[in-house]
């Protein structure tokens, strides 16, 4: 068996708090029972809630917090005010301390990125980081980066997240050489501003052996899995990512109505109930809730605030697979890879 995986939850985060993330804390463990949990939050809300849950109670080690970072409260207030205090706060703590080997919040997601920024430190050759989503396509999934963490990006932050979201890929997908691809306005090298066809000019000419540049994507590119990464700024991919959230509730409303409407329509979903219990499955947000942290010294998961026990353990199973699939070695071992390569055609060019 191996050992345990340790998880540090902040059980405040999110719309419902302990209620959701306890309750998701045991559903995980009926799925991953070497899962242990380090648990932050304020012991009169959550103390109630987790002795409904024995099975958590007995697999976890739990800690009082005083302070409660708000939904609405400002990154930099929610900074000021929760750092060393909050439960959100210790929970990332907990990584950066080697107690455990990722946190996972439905908090805020600005203060939680501004906390783990300030905590964890970003990565060598890491400017900003990025939130990378799963994205469930036709041929299967794929990683769409950043989903909002950064507004605006030079062309070798592009480059920064294009690796980022390779190692990640090879990490979820068992894909040694994941494609990617630049999101674009079109295809041809001319479309886009200045910042992304600088970058599909570089990410063609470098020498990246675990990443296999796919040149610029569309936006309906995304749904069909043309690649195993999107690679975006935070603004685009943050818009791309909720008009896709809206539009699949959007669907399944109408197919409600519809079948609805009349008694042959009822009597057509009574035979055709199986495809569309396939359908609910595939368009469910909750099967890959979770935004993955990228590009600081640790691993933190955001999960949706609003989501339901089953998607909240949808997110620390997303964590768990990022760690037991060794997702912070491989981000490190390719931007090294990459880096080497960047400044030594740098050298040979000055040399000659």
């Amino acid at each position: 068996m191996p050992q345990p995986m340790i998880i540090s939850i902040d059980v405040m985060g999110g719309d419902h708090g302990p209620a959701v993330t306890i309750a998701g804390a045991d559903l995980e463990l009926s799925r991953r029972p070497d899962v242990r949990f380090v648990l932050y939050g304020d012991e009169a809300v959550a103390r109630p809630v987790l002795e409904r849950y024995p099975r958590v109670a007995a697999a976890s080690t739990f800690h009082h917090c005083d302070v409660t970072v708000a939904m609405h409260d400002k990154p930099s207030v929610a900074l000021r005010q929760g750092r060393w205090k909050s439960s959100m706060w210790r929970a990332i703590e907990a990584v950066k301390r080697g107690e455990a080997a990722v946190c996972v919040s439905a908090g805020n997601t600005g203060a939680l990125m501004a906390m783990s920024k300030f905590c964890l430190r970003t990565l060598a050759n890491i400017e900003r980081p990025a939130i990378a989503a799963i994205w469930p396509t036709l041929r299967s999934e794929s990683i769409v980066l950043d989903v909002g963490a950064t507004v605006g990006a030079d062309a070798q932050q592009l480059i920064d997240f294009a690796v980022m979201g390779g190692a990640m890929a090879r990490a979820l997908f068992q894909v040694e050489r994941p494609s990617v691809g630049l999101l674009n306005i079109g295809v041809e090298d001319v479309k886009g501003n200045e910042e992304v066809r600088t970058a599909g000019q570089m990410l063609r000419e470098a020498d990246m052996p675990h990443l296999a540049y796919a040149g610029f994507v569309e936006g309906d590119d995304i749904g069909q899995g043309r690649v195993d990464v999107i690679v975006t700024e935070g603004f685009a991919g943050n818009i791309a990512l909720k008009t896709a959230e809206g539009t699949a509730r959007q669907v399944g409303s109408y197919l409600r109505q519809a079948m609805s409407r009349t008694l042959m329509a009822k009597i057509g979903y009574l035979f055709a109930r199986s495809a569309f219990e396939r359908l609910r499955e595939k368009m469910d947000p909750r099967k890959l809730n979770g935004g993955v942290f990228l590009g600081m010294n640790g691993i933190v998961i955001k999960s949706h605030g609003g989501t339901d026990m089953e998607g909240f353990a949808s997110a620390l199973d997303l964590g768990y697979d990022m760690v037991r699939n060794d997702l912070l070695a491989k981000i490190q071992a390719d931007l090294a890879q990459y880096h080497r390569g960047r400044f030594g055609a740098r050298a040979e060019g000055g040399d000659g």
